[in-house]
Order: C-alpha cells, then structure tokens, then sequence
C-alpha cells in the first residue's frame, strides 16, 4: 500500500503551508498551483495539476481552496480519501458575501496594492496568531502571481459545486473567520482553531489527519 499523500495548499501557497504536520509513516509530496491558462476552466485546471500523480487512487490534503481543487480533482478520477483543512465541499458552505461578489462581480474590480491597514486586516481574519505567521502570510500575499491570483478568486466565489465525495474528511475550526464554522458540516472541529490551523492548530489537525489515515 502506498503511504503518499499528495497535499494542495490554500491560495497561492506553496509546501511550507504543511511544515508543522506531523504524519508518522507517511510522506507528503506537495502539488504545485500553476498559472492558469487564458480563459483556463476549473476542470482544465485540476487536470493539469494532477497530470504528476501517476498513481490509483491517491490519497488528497486540501487547505482551503486546496480542498476545493481537491474535489475538482476527485470530479477526474477516482481517489481514496480527500482531507479538508479549512476550506468549504460544496458552494453551500461558502460564506454569503463570496456569492453575492461572484454575481455581481465585484471581485473583478482591481484591488490596491497590499498596505498595512490591508493586511493587518486579512491577517486577523486568517487567525495569525504571532509574528512569524504574520511575516508568512504578508510574504505570499506579496508575491503572488496576479493572473493566478485573480484566476483563483474568480473560481472561489463563482464555484457552483453540489457533489460530495464519499471518501471525504473535513477537520474545520470553530474560529475559522474566511469559511465560518456555522455553515459547515465538519466531521472534525478543532476548537478555537482559525483558518491557519494547519500551521498554528498542527498537532491537533495532525491528530485527526492520522486518526483518518488508520
């Protein structure tokens, strides 16, 4: 049996979003996001990015719209377990507020650049807790690709997903400020924990991701 899982990260971030998990016996290999293509739909873009998994049915970690590509993948092929971290399985789940911007398309309008106001401001709905998460989150939010970012917002708040796999675990935080807790059907809740529980919760989520692992 293998004992790889395949892990997707939240926007724009890469494999450093998984460093404090602690998984015993099995080896996390990290999907990279990719630039989307002109015009590139959420089914051309998940089959590209699972395009390096040569394996039956793998084993998928999502963090936030991580977990969404997740279940876009899991449309693709069939796969063993999907493990949500903080993120949403159908567009029930979704905050209201990202559906009214998806149809009204108010996410479109260009945004300033990142200041402090606008990232202090992001950085306590994402639950930073400390300094070194503060630095983490400013770094990405820095750096990241402008067409993919704005690929990828679009994808979150127009995302019209219905299905949900039967293989799926969703550990969520009851304090999670972007994906709020009272939408959410959870099959695990880590109390007090944020939407960056994967980093500052990691015991605790890497506690359930092995329990559902067993």
């Amino acid at each position: 049996m293998s004992n790889i899982v395949y892990c997707i990260g939240g926007l724009g971030t890469d494999e450093k979003i998984f460093r404090n998990l602690v998984l015993p016996g099995w080896e996390l290999k990290h999907l990279p996001w990719l630039i989307p293509n002109e015009k590139e739909t959420l089914e051309e873009y998940a089959t590209r990015m699972i395009a390096p998994v040569t394996e039956d049915n793998p084993i998928l970690i999502g963090v936030s719209f991580g977990g969404m590509m997740s279940i876009e993948i899991a449309r693709l092929r069939p796969v063993k377990k999907i493990i949500l971290i903080s993120s949403i399985k159908t567009h029930r789940e979704r905050p209201k507020w990202m559906g009214i911007s998806g149809k009204l398309r108010l996410h479109k309008i260009t945004p300033s650049k990142p200041n402090k106001f606008s990232e202090n401001l992001a950085n306590k709905r994402l639950g930073v807790t400390n300094e070194k998460e503060r630095d983490f989150a400013n770094a990405y939010r820095r750096s990241v690709d402008k067409d993919y970012l704005s690929w990828s917002i679009n994808q979150i708040v127009t995302w019209k997903n219905h299905w949900e796999p039967e293989n799926i675990v969703h550990i969520h935080g009851d304090k999670d400020q972007v994906f709020p807790i009272k939408k959410i059907k959870a099959t695990h809740i880590v109390k007090d924990g944020t939407h960056m529980m994967v980093m500052n919760r990691a015991q605790e989520v890497s506690d359930y991701i092995l329990a559902s692992l067993a």
